[in-house]
């Protein structure tokens, strides 16, 4: 056995992992795989949408996965065991994208049974786009570093490089989340179709490392008590990832203080180049954290299959609130219908030493409304 391969050994998997197999500058081709795709896919959805979340519980055919671009393939057949997590990282993505839009007029609808998942939304390059993105990116790196922690993946485990120092009264232990590989695993991966010299490719390729880097701002420290009775005579602590639910809060504010940029285009040796920057000086420039778009946002109010609204009809809105999920903004002035619905609940609950819980079922009337 080699010296190099000793040392993999010796360290972490993570680590043979990070040296000899992946780059930033791609995968090396596997022999014998077979039938690589020969174009990058125009389709702007995600590569592995909802109709792929059962990846973890059945053997994955790298070839059944419609759009994936050659250097995917290559990433999914040398890492068939990685993918599972890739494509649950894909799912929490759009479940948490569809939370923080609950109330807004586009509420991040998703299509079955169509590559693009989100219908023709991301075809432009909107806010919405750049929020789809990052939340999906962060996904990714979110799922894959879980599952290196959780030990489900052998190629990869605990941080071990970023402890320093302990701090006063506690010790380290416990099982470091690695943030740095999950977060590789998805700019190899997502970063994968974004290789064109266009603005999109920029833009795209901005909003996935900005929501890969909202995992490392949000990292904080998780310790546990040891000792009798749980005197915490001895801590020890860890790194650990937020629920998602906060780096979706996180990734919607971001979405709420997008910079607006514009496209130039630069002449170079290989061809003309297009970048992006901001369109209005006067406002402080983006950072590497932020999200960035160049095209305005249609109103989503009615349905217009061109840009992939489905309109508000219909949806339930607030009456008593002022926000944009209130019925005159998410109506968009068209009134709404209201209906009383009956609702059963539990109701009058006694709590009885020792220790159970009694209920009675009550049904309450309840006001439903809804845009026309």
């Amino acid at each position: 056995m080699s010296k190099r391969k000793t040392e993999c050994r010796v360290q972490a998997k993570r680590k043979c992992f990070l040296k000899l197999e992946i780059s930033r500058r791609g995968l090396k081709k596997t022999k014998g795989r077979g039938n690589a795709l020969t174009s990058p896919s125009p389709c702007r959805s995600l590569a592995v949408g909802h109709q792929y979340s059962s990846l973890g519980t059945q053997p994955i055919l790298c070839g059944s996965i419609p759009g994936l671009v050659p250097k995917q393939l290559r990433f999914c057949r040398n890492y068939v065991e990685i993918m599972p997590s890739v494509a649950e990282g894909v799912k929490i993505g759009i479940q948490e994208c569809q939370h923080q839009f609950r109330g807004r007029r586009w509420n991040c609808t998703t299509v079955n049974d169509n590559l693009a998942i989100f219908g023709p939304v991301l075809d432009k390059a909107t806010r919405e786009s750049a929020f789809v993105h990052a939340i999906a990116s962060a996904g990714v790196a979110f799922a894959v570093t879980r599952a290196c922690a959780e030990g489900s993946a052998t190629i990869c485990g605990c941080d071990t490089r970023h402890k320093g120092p302990p701090g006063e009264g506690w010790k380290w232990g416990g099982c470091s989340e690695d943030v740095e590989f999950g977060s590789m695993v998805s700019r190899e991966f997502a970063d994968a179709r974004e290789n064109r010299p266009d603005a999109r490719s920029a833009m795209n390729r901005h909003n996935n490392e900005g929501g890969r880097m909202s995992l490392n701002d949000n990292m904080f420290l998780k310790c546990k008590c040891h000792g009798l009775s749980g005197s915490c005579e001895v801590k020890t602590c860890w790194w650990s990832q937020p629920d998602f639910r906060v780096i979706g809060d996180y990734m919607k504010d971001k979405y709420d203080s997008a910079s607006e940029m514009v496209v130039e285009k630069h002449k170079e040796s290989r061809g003309w180049v297009e970048t992006l920057r901001p369109k209005y000086n006067y406002f402080k420039p983006p950072t590497e954290r932020d999200l960035v778009y160049y095209e305005s946002s249609p109103n989503f109010c009615d349905p217009n299959p061109e840009t992939g609204s489905f309109g508000t009809r219909d949806r339930v809105c607030n009456l008593t609130s002022h926000g944009i999920d209130g019925c005159d903004l998410l109506c968009c002035g068209r009134g709404h219908n209201t209906r009383t619905e009956k609702r059963k609940e539990k109701c009058h609950c006694i709590f009885h030493w020792c220790c159970y819980v009694s209920c009675q079922e009550c049904v309450r009337d309840y006001d439903v409304h809804t845009c026309k």
